[in-house]
């Protein structure tokens, strides 16, 4: 019976490593809104939740975010890329840390640190668009190693 179960568990052990994809999570699955985010960093996963979902387009709505660094952030750059049928059409990219701007508090945290933030987000956005789509974001810091990196599935329905 022993050896039965240490070889299930070793099993166990093999599959979780042998899988290359992390888990969809849900952000938010309401009657007219729905967003799921999976990690496209194949080391790493992160947490992340928002209050109230429909808050997301016009209002400032609270999240919270978790996960520990594997790299550190001097500076830090965000690229989001909004994907419809499979090709890109609309492209932003920003600078959130770097030398005489941080944008958040997080800037300057190192390797191995805790980065929990809980507070408020706004978009800037008058609405968010209707329809099927995916929205790629990645974070990259000073080496252009990625430091968080997901892919957002947003099902919008809802009437402006």
């Amino acid at each position: 019976m022993k050896t039965s179960n240490a070889l299930l568990f070793i099993l166990v052990l093999l599959y979780i490593n042998a899988s290359t994809e992390w888990p969809t999570h849900t952000v938010c699955k309401e009657d007219n809104l729905e967003i799921y985010y999976k990690s496209c960093d194949p080391e790493q996963d992160f947490a992340l939740s928002i209050d109230h979902c429909p808050d997301i387009a016009t209002h400032t709505f609270n999240i919270r975010a978790a996960m520990v660094l594997r790299h550190s952030i001097q500076e830090l750059y965000v690229k989001l890329d909004m994907i419809i049928n499979g090709k890109t059409v609309l492209t932003y990219s920003e600078t959130l840390c770097g030398p005489g701007h941080s944008k958040l508090i997080f800037c300057g945290k190192k390797k191995g640190e805790h980065l929990y933030y809980e507070g408020p987000v706004t978009l800037g956005i008058k609405e968010l668009p209707q329809g099927d789509y995916t929205v790629s974001a990645k974070l990259t810091n000073q080496d252009h190693v990625t430091v968080a990196c997901a892919d957002f599935t947003v099902k919008n329905y809802l009437d402006y």
